[in-house]
């Protein structure tokens, strides 16, 4: 399914979102104006992590009703509400992650863990061998590059989730997230050396995705 057929899965205005939950919003033109550029990247994000679109469809409209109730809030916070509005998503990604019930190989239940990235990993893997097929065309075995993937610390991981998976360069990664390009830039330098050092592989220079 194209992106943006993904976008019709959402409500295309607040008013609609309104009508969703059935309760009246005060919208202003300014958090309108935030969901139209911001909601299609983060269902694609909260897709990839959670593996289900109609699990990231309940979890950003839970993001948009919390806006809607806290945007002073957010435009006051550090980073402002994009920085805001990313936290808040990844809050709830990880919390339905944890409230999922998923079988196990004997047949019973078990709570998916806040670090349960499977769905995701998975995706970073294909996505990362086809960037850089002509520096891992020598692996056996893509087994060590899940390791190393799984392993990256967060804001790492999203990186990598948000650019080589989602295809978004860094400014747009900046943008969503709320930090700066140049950390963006840093922590996919830093993610390509740690994924390097685990394959025990040279990965060469940093190669910027504009």
């Amino acid at each position: 399914m194209s992106e943006d057929s993904d976008a019709h899965t959402l409500p295309v205005s607040f008013e609609d979102l309104n009508a969703l939950h059935g309760i009246h919003y005060e919208m202003s033109p300014a958090l309108d104006a935030f969901y139209r550029q911001y909601a299609r990247p983060q269902l694609r994000y909260a897709t990839t992590m959670l593996g289900s679109k109609e699990a990231a469809k309940a979890v950003v409209r839970s993001l948009y009703t919390h806006l809607a109730l806290n945007w002073q809030d957010a435009l006051r916070q550090e980073g402002g509400p994009e920085a805001y509005a990313w936290r808040a998503l990844k809050l709830r990604v990880e919390t339905h992650a944890r409230m999922t019930i998923a079988p196990t190989a004997d047949g019973r239940s078990r709570t998916a863990s806040t670090n349960d990235r499977t769905a995701a990993v998975y995706e970073a893997v294909r996505a990362t061998l086809s960037a850089m097929r002509d520096k891992m065309a020598d692996l056996e075995s893509p087994i060590g590059l899940y390791t190393a993937i799984a392993a990256l610390p967060e804001r790492q991981f999203d990186v990598i989730i948000m650019q080589f998976v989602l295809g978004y360069p860094p400014k747009t990664v900046a943008e969503i997230m709320g930090i700066h390009v140049g950390t963006v830039r840093t922590h996919r330098r830093v993610a390509r050396q740690r994924i390097a050092t685990e394959l025990g592989i040279d990965l060469g220079d940093d190669e910027e995705k504009e």
